[in-house]
């Protein structure tokens, strides 16, 4: 039994690792990304009624450093038939003074106030509700408001769009980090994402759970949106950019994704303290709310991303056979799979040999949100309580 037990533990990390591997390989190479070329090609005028209307909604809180340079952009994008809006969520501070003072006289701009949050809501769904009832073109393209669009950009969304018949194309836009707080936190997204999940899996499985979604970038076909219920039919999600991705799946419509590839760049958060925060806000709710399977995913990922090292450490003290070159392998293998999915999504490759301290920094993360959930009911983020439904 004994002889069993000391077989098993590496064989099952063995497996694991072998494959996200794979998984992460794959997806590197498949994953779809937008054209560039298709982003710097002019739209010829005699064609722009070929092109469908776009409207770009940002739900702006708390946003005064960041949406001016976002409303910038936006404005000088080149796609016909775009009209963007701007919704100020009560914010604190003066982002509406900022976007009006960013967008000018641009009569393609709007800025709407937000109205109080009802019962039962979260407060980005309650925003992006209210922006996708006063908008009636016909693709919606919900971005936040610290997304940098490059030259070209919204008419690359609309392009894979169109290219990939897709009812919703979620982007995922070229993370920056800077603060080492961020290097070890924000990249994990694009490990889970190309990790876990096969693209193939993701896009042409009907079932819902085999999907996955960004918020900071998500384009619907006004159609899909409307009879999926919008934002009313997640008004309560933390995570309602992945209940969006399900109830997708679960009408029978189109989810697709692509890689930013650099059109579109995103700092998520600025500095340790915000990713900390940020990551905590959503943790528990990526696990379905059940306090056991995030105890569960967080042993889950020192195994298979800490243990090997603790191993090679260890040297042949351990009752393990095969040292070093199994445990060797393993490490390998984990520090592989995170450098992968670094470099497709244009991150730094050389960070993935501090996985273990990023795995130790998840797991102070997923400690907090379980401290939060005891101490308030739900987590906190932008001053207020937020309790998944």
């Amino acid at each position: 039994m004994n002889l069993v037990l000391v077989w098993a533990a590496p064989m099952l990390v063995s497996a694991a690792l072998g494959v996200i591997f794979v998984v992460a390989v794959s997806n590197a190479y498949n994953f779809p990304r937008l054209h560039k070329s298709g982003a710097i090609q002019p739209v010829p005028s005699a064609q722009d009624a070929l092109w469908p209307s776009v409207g770009v909604l940002v739900p702006a809180r708390n946003e005064a450093e960041s949406i001016g340079a976002t409303i910038n952009l936006l404005l000088q994008q080149k796609y016909p038939h775009m009209q963007l809006i701007v919704l100020d969520d009560q914010s604190d501070d003066n982002t509406a003074h900022v976007a009006r003072t960013a967008a000018g006289c641009a009569p393609n701009f709007r800025l709407l106030c937000g109205q109080p949050l009802p019962p039962g809501w979260m407060g980005k769904n309650w925003a992006c509700s209210q922006l996708a009832a006063a908008c009636g073109a016909d693709i919606l393209l919900f971005t936040d408001a610290d997304v940098q669009w490059e030259a070209g950009a919204v008419q690359a969304v609309v392009d894979a769009m169109q290219r990939s018949k897709a009812d919703l194309l979620s982007v995922w836009p070229t993370q920056t980090t800077i603060s080492w707080g961020e290097r070890l936190t924000v990249p994990l997204m694009a490990l889970a994402v190309l990790g876990y999940l096969p693209i193939q899996l993701a896009q042409d499985f009907y079932h819902p759970l085999a999907a996955a979604a960004n918020g900071q970038c998500m384009a619907f076909r006004r159609t899909a949106y409307d009879q999926i219920g919008g934002h009313t039919s997640v008004r309560g999600a933390v995570v309602e950019d992945v209940r969006l991705a399900q109830r997708i799946k679960q009408h029978s419509l189109q989810l697709r994704m692509a890689d930013g590839n650099r059109l579109l760049r995103c700092r998520m958060y600025s500095g340790w303290q915000a990713a900390f925060d940020g990551y905590a806000k959503n943790i528990l709710a990526g696990h379905g709310n059940h306090p056991a399977l995030l105890l569960l995913s967080t042993l889950f990922h020192w195994a298979v991303f800490v243990w090997p090292w603790l191993w090679v450490a260890a040297g042949a003290n351990w009752l393990l056979p095969g040292w070093p070159l199994w445990p060797l392998t393993l490490l390998g293998l984990g520090v592989g799979a995170r450098a992968v999915t670094a470099a497709a999504t244009h991150q730094r490759a050389g960070d993935a040999l501090l996985m273990p301290v990023s795995v130790l920094m998840m797991t102070l993360i997923a400690l907090r949100a379980l401290w939060w959930r005891r101490r308030f009911g739900g987590v906190i983020w932008k001053g207020r309580i937020l309790r998944d439904a």
